[in-house]
């Protein structure tokens, strides 16, 4: 099969390229997904799990990216829960070759059924922002109607996300980001929008729940608008400052066959609506890996036309 492989930790990018592989042997619980659709972090590269398995043993050559849509092609031993032929889309391990190949090895319990209705592109581009945001809001950050929510980077791919659940769940949503984000985030959602370039984040006022996804000078800031028994939640890594009345989350997100059924209803309803950019072929996903211009958008790369 072809695949795309990272030879080199201290090279990056620069040592992926896109070579024939072997098809992967679905293990045990396993299924064997030829992959119609692939998504991507940009800065997966980073991630010590892109380089080892659980043991911590080094595993290059590796496959990156971790997100997929596609067909189950074959079961590993004692797999149940799904079946031949059956369209599915999830979130793979870490610590395993990853989804930018034309198949891929998963544990069952990371895949749901991919509706009919719903395409692979957009079912790619779905579980790293979907359930990051269902678990930020609804797991850590215990949102419940009615409460505010301050949404960083509300147009980006996660943050749209936060901002459109939040919204359905009854929440009030300020979302912040650069100047010409407002409107997007406007139209996914929020009440207000704060240009962090030129608007005052202090004049927020307090709120029950912060969603960081930037860290740093504006997590700390943050910190200070969660309101007594209020929540700031970050994937930024561990915060720098915590609320003074509050609590402070910083997680990883997981694979959740039921939320992923939650997200991929409410792209059915038009409830949810996801955020692509560019589409490229396996042949360009090198290419698409290292972008000479910012995309807006998630990058999906479509394995299979």
């Amino acid at each position: 099969m072809k695949a795309v492989v990272v030879t080199d930790q201290t090279a990056g990018t620069a040592g992926m390229t896109l070579t024939e592989r072997p098809e992967p042997e679905p293990a045990g619980n396993d299924v064997l997904v030829e992959v119609h659709a692939s998504g991507f972090t940009p800065g997966e590269l980073e991630w010590p799990s892109s380089w080892t398995d659980r043991l911590d043993r080094d595993r290059t050559p590796s496959v990156p990216g971790h997100e997929l849509a596609g067909v189950v092609s074959a079961l590993g031993y004692g797999t149940t829960g799904l079946s031949v032929g059956q369209r599915v889309f999830g979130l793979t391990d870490w610590t395993r070759d990853g989804t930018l190949a034309q198949y891929a090895a998963v544990e069952a319990r990371n895949l749901a059924p991919l509706p009919g209705d719903v395409d692979f592109t957009v079912g790619a581009s779905l579980p790293i922002s979907g359930l990051t945001a269902w678990q930020g809001l609804f797991e850590h950050g215990r949102l419940l109607s009615g409460q505010s929510v301050l949404v960083h980077g509300a147009a980006g791919g996660v943050g749209s996300m936060v901002t459109q659940l939040a919204r359905e769940a009854g929440a009030y949503v300020i979302g912040t980001g650069r100047a010409a984000d407002r409107q997007t985030a406007l139209d996914f959602g929020a009440k207000e929008f704060v240009d962090l370039g030129n608007d005052a984040l202090e004049d927020v006022g307090g709120v029950d729940l912060v969603f960081d996804v930037i860290g740093g000078d504006i997590g700390t800031r943050s910190a200070r608008l969660v309101r007594a028994g209020g929540t700031l939640v970050t994937i930024a890594g561990p915060p720098e400052a915590r609320p003074a009345e509050g609590l402070a989350v910083d997680f990883v997100v997981v694979s959740d066959r039921t939320q992923l059924g939650e997200i991929a209803q409410r792209v059915r309803d038009g409830r949810l609506r996801t955020v692509i950019g560019n589409v490229a072929p396996l042949d360009d996903a090198v290419a698409a890996f290292n972008p000479t211009e910012r995309a807006k958008g998630k990058t999906i790369i479509q394995v299979r036309p």
